[in-house]
C-alpha cells in the first residue's frame, strides 16, 4: 500500500532525501503561500457577519489554503535522490546462524528447518537475478559455504560479532552492497560490542536482520544464574544463590537441588511465579572438606518441558583448608568468655588465640602457638597483628589500648581486610569509652553519648527480615522455622545500647528488654577491605545453660558469626576470576591484587601465573601493572580445551617472594547454546538500525530483493526521482475539495 501510494517502497525514502528539482528558489515558494493565503482570507473577513460563528469560515479557508499550498508543492517538482545498488556489480553477503540453538524445535519444526524452507521459496534466486550472492555460515567460526543444504545447526556456540566483522572485512577487497543475517540472535561472545558496529557503519554496509523462534518459549524452566562464593573455609555453611524464569508452570511447584558429583548437598520445594518473572531463591548447605567443588544446580525438569539442557548449571568452589587465626581480649573472667572458647574449640576450622584480663596489667592466654606469643599485651606492631584475620573485643576499655594500637586495629580492618567485633560488658562499648575513641568510625553504629548503657536485666530476642537471610543467623533452613527458633531462645542474662546503626550498617537481630522497644542487638558493617560488627550483649551463655545438652544452638551461632568474621580476609597476594565456569569462552582474564609485608599495594613486583592445564600441560603467563590501579596486575589467557583449570599466582620483588595464590576454573563446550532459547529480537532490531538495514519476519523476504537495492555501500549511483506524479497527491487534493464541498453543502453555501 505504501509503495501504491508514494510510488516508491519505504526503504527509498528511509535512505533517501526530500528535495525540490525545480529551479525557482524556496523562498520563493514560501513567499506565493503566504500570498495565497492572505489573499484567500481576505474576502472571508469582508463578509464575515459580526455575530456569526468564526469557526466556519476558519475551516474553508484551511482547506482552500491546502490546496493552494499542495499546488505550488508540486510547480517546485518534489523529488527523491536516493542511492541504488548497480546491477550484477555488488555482492549481497547472506549470513546464516549454524549453531546448536538453531536445532530447536517449535511447532513440530526446527528452527533450521524452517530456514531452509524460507531460504528455498525463491529469496536466493531473486537476489541472484541483481546481485551476487556469497553465502556464509557463522558459529564458533566463521565460513564460506556453496549451499543451504550445508546448513546444519551444528556448532556448539554462536560468535556473531565475530563473524560480522570477518564477513564485512571483505568489502576491502568485494564491493559488498548489503549483509542479510539469518538468526535467532542467540549470542556466546557477550552480543555484539561497538566497534564491530562501527566497523560496519565505516563501511556504510546495512545489515538486514532476520529472526526465527519464538520471542518466548511455551512450556520452558531456564537456569539465569546461580551466585555462589568462590572461596570459603572448609565446614562452613553456604548460601547459593539461584535466578531462574519459566514459561507455562504458574503458581506451580519445583525442586532446586545442588550436587556435588552424585551426593545431593541441598535441595529446596519453591513455587513457581508467573511467566517471564525472574525469580531468585536461596538454598544453603556445608561446604565440606577441604578441595575443589564442582557443583550442579539444577531445577528439575517438569513434565512438556521443551528444553531441559538449560535447567543445570555448573560452578567451581575452592574450599579453603586453612584455619584462620582470631585474637579474643576479654576484660575480665565471664561466662560468656568461657563458653566462646568451648564453642570455638568445636570447630577445626577456626584457631581462638584469648586473652583475658585477671587483675589490672595481667592477662592470662591461651590458645597460643608460641610461649611469647602476646606476652607483652594486645599486639603493637603490624607483624603481630596483621598474622591474624580477626579481633574480638570484649568488655575493654578503649583507653588501654594505645594510640599506635588504636591505629593498627584501623589499618587491620581498612587495609589488611581484617574483620573485629565488639562485644557488650560493663566495659565495652559507650561504658568503654569506644565512641569517643580514635577508632569510631569503625564501628557499624553511633555509639549513645552516655555511660551506664550495659544493663543486668532480661531481654527478648527477634530476628530482622536482613537476619533472616544471614548465614550467620541460620539455625534451621526452613526460614520460618528459623525465625520461629529464635524467638524461643531463652532470654539473654544482661544488654548494652548499642545506639543508632550507621547509613551502611545492617541489623540483624533485635532485643526487647522489658517491653521498652526494639534495640539493635546483632549489627554487621563492611569497612574498606574488612569488616566489623556489634554483638551487644555477654549474655548469650544463657542459651548454653538453659538449653538441653544436645541442643548446638550456641555453639552454632558463634562459629557462624567468628567465621563470617574472617571471612575474606586474604592474604598479600589475591588472585580472581570474573567467574569460576566459562562456558563457550576461550578468553580468560586473569587479575591479581600485589601487596607488600605491610599490606601496602605496590606495582613493582614480578608476577607470573603458572597454568596448569587439564591434560597435565603447563603454561607461565607474565602479569603486568595496571596504570589506573595500584597493586592490580592483569593478563588474558586462552584455555581452548575444555576441563578443570588451576592458576598458581606468584608475586615477587627483587629475591624476596611477596606472596602466592592459587585459583581454579572450569573451561566448557556446547553449554551456552542451551541457555536464552528465545529469539533475541532486540539484538537483531539494534544491530538493523544502527546499520542501516531491517529486521525482517521469515515471512516478510518476498520483498527483500527489491529493499535491498537501496544503499550506498559498493557500487551504487545517486538517482533523482520525481515525486510529482505520485497518487497520493491525486488523492488528497481529491480529499480537500470534497471536504470543502460537504462542509458548503452542510452550511448551506454551496
Amino acid at each position: 500500500m505504501f509503495e501504491f501510494l508514494f510510488k516508491y517502497p519505504l526503504a527509498a525514502f528511509s535512505r533517501g532525501q526530500l528535495l525540490f528539482a525545480g529551479r525557482w528558489p524556496w523562498w520563493l515558494l514560501l513567499l506565493l503561500l503566504v500570498g495565497a493565503a492572505l489573499a484567500l482570507a481576505w474576502p472571508m473577513l469582508r463578509k464575515r457577519s459580526k455575530t456569526a460563528p468564526r469557526v466556519k469560515p476558519v475551516l474553508i479557508w484551511l482547506l482552500q489554503t491546502a490546496m493552494v499550498a499542495m499546488l505550488l508543492v508540486l510547480l517546485w517538482q518534489p523529488a527523491l535522490s536516493v542511492a541504488t545498488l548497480r546491477p550484477q556489480q555488488n555482492v549481497v553477503s547472506i549470513v546464516v546462524d549454524d549453531s546448536k540453538s538453531m536445532g530447536l524445535r517449535e511447532g513440530g519444526e526446527t528452527r533450521m528447518d524452517q530456514l531452509h524452507r524460507t531460504l528455498n521459496q525463491s529469496v536466493i534466486s531473486d537476489l541472484q537475478k541483481k546481485f551476487q550472492v556469497r553465502l556464509y555460515r557463522i558459529g564458533a567460526r566463521t565460513e564460506r559455504v556453496e549451499s543451504v543444504d550445508k546448513l546444519a545447526a551444528s556448532s556448539p556456540s554462536t560468535r556473531l560479532g565475530d563473524g560480522l566483522k570477518e564477513v564485512v572485512s571483505e568489502a576491502a577487497s568485494l564491493p559488498i552492497g548489503a549483509v542479510v543475517l539469518l538468526s535467532d540472535g542467540a549470542d556466546n561472545s557477550g552480543g555484539i560490542d561497538l566497534d564491530t558496529t562501527n566497523q560496519i557503519r565505516r563501511y556504510r554496509i546495512p545489515v538486514h536482520t532476520v529472526g526465527f523462534g519464538r520471542e518466548k518459549p511455551d512450556h520452558d524452566i531456564e537456569l539465569a544464574d546461580v551466585q555462589i562464593a568462590q572461596r570459603v573455609l572448609a565446614n562452613s555453611r553456604l548460601s547459593a544463590q539461584v535466578t531462574f524464569r519459566q514459561f507455562g508452570y504458574a503458581n506451580r511447584r519445583a525442586r532446586v537441588t545442588l550436587k556435588d558429583g552424585e551426593k545431593v548437598l541441598a535441595s529446596r520445594d519453591v513455587v513457581l511465579k508467573a511467566d517471564g518473572v525472574e525469580q531468585s531463591e536461596a538454598v544453603t548447605f556445608n561446604s565440606g572438606n577441604a578441595g575443589v567443588r564442582t557443583l550442579q544446580t539444577t531445577v528439575e525438569p517438569m513434565d512438556g518441558e521443551e528444553n531441559r539442557a538449560n535447567n543445570t548449571l555448573t560452578r567451581l568452589v575452592t574450599v579453603d583448608g586453612s584455619r584462620p587465626k582470631i585474637l579474643y581480649i576479654e576484660g575480665e573472667p565471664k561466662w560468656e568468655y568461657k563458653f566462646i572458647r568451648r564453642a570455638i574449640e568445636q570447630d577445626q576450622g577456626l584457631q581462638l588465640v584469648s586473652m583475658v584480663r585477671t587483675t589490672q596489667n595481667k592477662f592470662y592466654r591461651q590458645g597460643i602457638e608460641k610461649q611469647d606469643e602476646l606476652e607483652q599485651g594486645f599486639p603493637a606492631t603490624v607483624d603481630e597483628l596483621f598474622s591474624f584475620q580477626g579481633v574480638v573485643i570484649g568488655g575493654v576499655e578503649a583507653n588501654y589500648f594505645t594510640p599506635t594500637q588504636q591505629e593498627l586495629l584501623r589499618q587491620f580492618v581498612d587495609r589488611r581486610g581484617g574483620g573485629v567485633l565488639w562485644l557488650g560488658g560493663r566495659a565495652g562499648l559507650s561504658d568503654g569509652g569506644w565512641g569517643a575513641s580514635a577508632v569510631a568510625d569503625l564501628l557499624p553504629t553511633v555509639l549513645p553519648n552516655r555511660k551506664n548503657t550495659f544493663q543486668r536485666d532480661p531481654a527478648n530476642l527477634e530476628l530482622t527480615p536482613a537476619g533472616r537471610d544471614s548465614l550467620i543467623c541460620r539455625f534451621d533452613e526452613d526460614p520460618a522455622r528459623n525465625v520461629d527458633r529464635w524467638k524461643k531462645l531463652p532470654y539473654l542474662a544482661n544488654f548494652e545500647d548499642p545506639g543508632t546503626p550507621k547509613p551502611g550498617a545492617v541489623v540483624l537481630a533485635e532485643f526487647s528488654p522489658g517491653g521498652r522497644g526494639k534495640f539493635p542487638l546483632l549489627v554487621t558493617e563492611n569497612y574498606g577491605r574488612g569488616r566489623t560488627g556489634i554483638f551487644a550483649t555477654s549474655g548469650s551463655w544463657r542459651w548454653q545453660m538453659s538449653l538441653p545438652v544436645e541442643d548446638q544452638t550456641h555453639e552454632m551461632f558463634w562459629q557462624q558469626l567468628l567465621r563470617w568474621l574472617v571471612t575474606g580476609t586474604t592474604g598479600p597476594v589475591v588472585s580472581s576470576l570474573n567467574k569460576s565456569v566459562f562456558a563457550d569462552e576461550q578468553n580468560v582474564p586473569l587479575r591479581v591484587e600485589v601487596r607488600d609485608k605491610n599490606y601496602i599495594p605496590t606495582s613493582d613486583a614480578q608476577v607470573e601465573a603458572h597454568i596448569m592445564s587439564p591434560d597435565g600441560t603447563s603454561d607461565t603467563v607474565p602479569l603486568h601493572a595496571d596504570a589506573a590501579t595500584v597493586g592490580l596486575y592483569t593478563a588474558s589467557w586462552g584455555a581452548v580445551k575444555p576441563g578443570s583449570y588451576v592458576v598458581e599466582t606468584v608475586a615477587r620483588r627483587g629475591e624476596n617472594e611477596l606472596g602466592r595464590d592459587a585459583v581454579t576454573f572450569r573451561r566448557e563446550d556446547g553449554v551456552a547454546e542451551n541457555f536464552g532459547i528465545a529469539q533475541n529480537k532486540e539484538l537483531l532490531e539494534k544491530l538493523s538500525q544502527q546499520t542501516g538495514g531491517r529486521y525482517w519476519r521469515p515471512g516478510e523476504l518476498g520483498k527483500l530483493a527489491n529493499d535491498i537495492s537501496y544503499s550506498e555501500a559498493g557500487i551504487s549511483i545517486r538517482e533523482t526521482r520525481d515525486l510529482w506524479d505520485a497518487p497520493i497527491f491525486f488523492l488528497a487534493a481529491l480529499l480537500l475539495r470534497s471536504g470543502e464541498w460537504l462542509l458548503r453543502r452542510k452550511w448551506g453555501v454551496v
